[in-house]
């Protein structure tokens, strides 16, 4: 086999791979660590608190609980009958895991028609545009990544009318996500 068909294969198998780096990082649990590692994510994370005064550490945790920092991250099949596949529990996709009407409004308001749910620029972009809502609609503090992240898993309607506090799972995870958040703000006071 000739060079230019070994080169040909290789560029061919190369291109059908997506085209991202969508693995989890090698340590989420230290931001310094992580902003190393990945520094388009954290880069991305400054211009989205620059742009809608989401604070990095807030960012990071939501998307942390969100997709574990992978970028093509899809919810669970669901199966009837434990053995036929019917489809995904949602539509949420990417980092973020922005549900697809929400990511259509966002491209709407933000006129971003080529923002992709699976662009960690896109996805954290979305996630400030969405809290900055969230700031503005209901009061909620943009350093407040419990209530936050709370707003942003029932909707701003559903947080209004206090859905999750007949769910004790996710009053859990949001506390965790408060937690994660506060300590992702100590570390990066450590490292910048």
């Amino acid at each position: 086999m000739n060079r230019f068909l070994k080169l040909a294969i290789v560029g061919l198998v190369a291109s059908c791979g997506g085209g991202g780096n969508y693995s989890a990082p090698r340590n989420m649990e230290n931001a310094c660590a992580l902003a190393r590692e990945r520094l388009a994510y954290f880069n991305a994370m400054r211009a989205t608190e620059r742009r809608w005064g989401i604070p990095v550490h807030v960012q990071m945790a939501s998307i942390h609980q969100e997709s574990r920092f992978v970028g093509n991250a899809r919810t669970p099949h669901q199966y009837a009958l434990g053995i036929i596949p019917i489809g995904r529990q949602s539509s949420a996709y990417g980092y973020s895991q922005a549900l697809d009407g929400t990511w259509e409004e966002y491209v709407r308001e933000t006129g971003k028609r080529r923002a992709k749910r699976d662009n960690i620029r896109d996805a954290t972009d979305f996630m400030g545009w969405y809290m900055d809502g969230s700031t503005r609609r209901l009061g909620i503090s943009k350093h407040d990544a419990t209530s936050q992240y709370l707003a942003y898993h029932e909707g701003r309607g559903g947080f209004a009318r206090g859905s999750y506090r007949s769910k004790p799972w996710l009053m859990n995870v949001a506390a965790r996500v408060g937690s994660r958040a506060e300590t992702y703000r100590m570390q990066l006071a450590s490292c910048r």
